[in-house]
């Protein structure tokens, strides 16, 4: 059998005649990078970038009951999101794995917006319509109906508005409007992957090659770059920011993963327990008694940069496993974030390393995350 074929973004013929280096990343063929990853890194850190999102999958959740379905569905509590604002919450398992991270967007009164990682966009389709029997309400796989445009970065607020009315000194972090940006219809939302100020622009895929040429020359004053998932990746790394397949998988609760407040188990969901309920509380109670692996920082004393699946090591032991690592252009020193027993866990434990290749190599423990912008 043949292969089958990469997906292609709404922007795959601008990637193209920009020079992107190109990589199959979730089943879409989508830029790694333009250039330099680590200038469009910098961009990002001191300027703008301009990122191609199209392959995250959103599904249209509506209906009067909707936010019963999504506080069965998922582990946040849905109802308390107003209208035109944005929650970070999970999907799990019965067992309490996660299934995926999320955003959740209310659009209206009875209409929500689950964006989900690519790789697990089908995933999460399929469990939110399997959980859906017996709630009023539909779910849509959406995933056609968006392309999505990113800008982030210290100048992304003057990019944006250069091109929009929309009133987006009044738009909270993690919140989200409908507007009109370079005669585009869009939902504009200010969130990003970056640690930095950003928007995320949702938009119809017609729409994308015209919104993305207009922002390329609004943002050519304020050194406005178009960046690549290598980048994207950097830049969540050094903001600590989990990465499914990473930080987050099946095998793990958000408990394990330090992100047990995203869990709550006070909300109301249609007189019944939401999926995964019993094992989380579990889970809760045990992160209480044995506190499980800890996610935390490492910053190396060397140059050698670590990878995701190498052990951390202290006293000649395996304490620990890497779960993301990468040189950071902005500390100018190799990062990692790693799973580490407790007992190595405080920032500053003296002694711990990363086995990589048959050498331990010296690592800082630090607290996540590795960077903060400055507000």
């Amino acid at each position: 059998m043949s292969p089958t074929p990469s997906r292609l973004t709404a922007l795959d013929a601008v990637h193209r005649s920009l020079g992107a280096t190109m990589t199959d990343f979730a089943g879409w063929d989508m830029p790694l990078r333009y250039g330099s990853e680590r200038d469009e890194h910098t961009a990002v850190r001191t300027k703008a970038g301009l990122f191609d999102l199209s392959h995250m999958g959103e599904i249209t959740v509506s209906g009067a009951g909707a936010v019963d379905l999504l506080n069965f569905a998922l582990v946040g509590n849905i109802g308390s999101v107003g209208v035109g604002r944005a929650r970070y919450t999970m999907i799990c398992r019965a067992d309490g794995g996660i299934l995926d991270d999320l955003i959740v967007y209310r659009l209206a009164e009875t209409e929500y917006m689950v964006v989900a990682n690519a790789g697990n966009a089908q995933v999460v389709l399929d469990a939110l319509t399997e959980r859906a029997e017996g709630f009023d309400a539909e779910v849509r796989d959406d995933r056609e109906a968006y392309a999505l445009i990113a800008v982030q970065g210290p100048h992304s607020p003057a990019i944006v508005k250069s091109v929009t009315d929309a009133d987006l000194d009044g738009l909270k972090y993690y919140a989200g409007l409908p507007g009109t940006v370079a005669g585009v219809e869009a939902l504009i939302a200010r969130t990003g992957y970056t640690g930095e100020d950003g928007f995320e622009l949702f938009v119809a895929p017609a729409d994308a090659e015209k919104l993305w040429q207009a922002l390329t020359e609004a943002g050519a004053a304020y050194g406005l770059v178009p960046c690549g998932l290598s980048c994207r990746d950097t830049l969540r790394l050094e903001a600590g920011m989990p990465l499914y397949g990473h930080e987050l998988t099946t095998e793990l609760t958000p408990f394990d993963a330090g992100l047990g407040r995203v869990v709550k188990f006070d909300k109301t969901s249609h007189g019944e327990d939401f999926v995964g309920h019993d094992a989380l509380v579990a889970a809760a109670e045990r992160a209480e008694t044995a506190p499980p692996r800890r996610l935390v920082g490492l910053i190396a004393e060397g140059r050698r940069v670590p990878r995701a699946g190498m052990a951390v090591v202290a006293d000649g032991k395996v304490i620990g496993e890497v779960t993301s690592g990468a040189p950071s252009p902005t500390l100018g020193k190799p990062l990692a974030i790693a799973y580490v027993d407790a007992g190595h866990a405080e920032p500053g434990t003296a002694g711990v390393g990363v086995d990589i290749r048959g050498t331990h190599e010296p690592y800082e423990v630090v607290a996540l995350p590795f960077y903060k912008r400055q507000k």
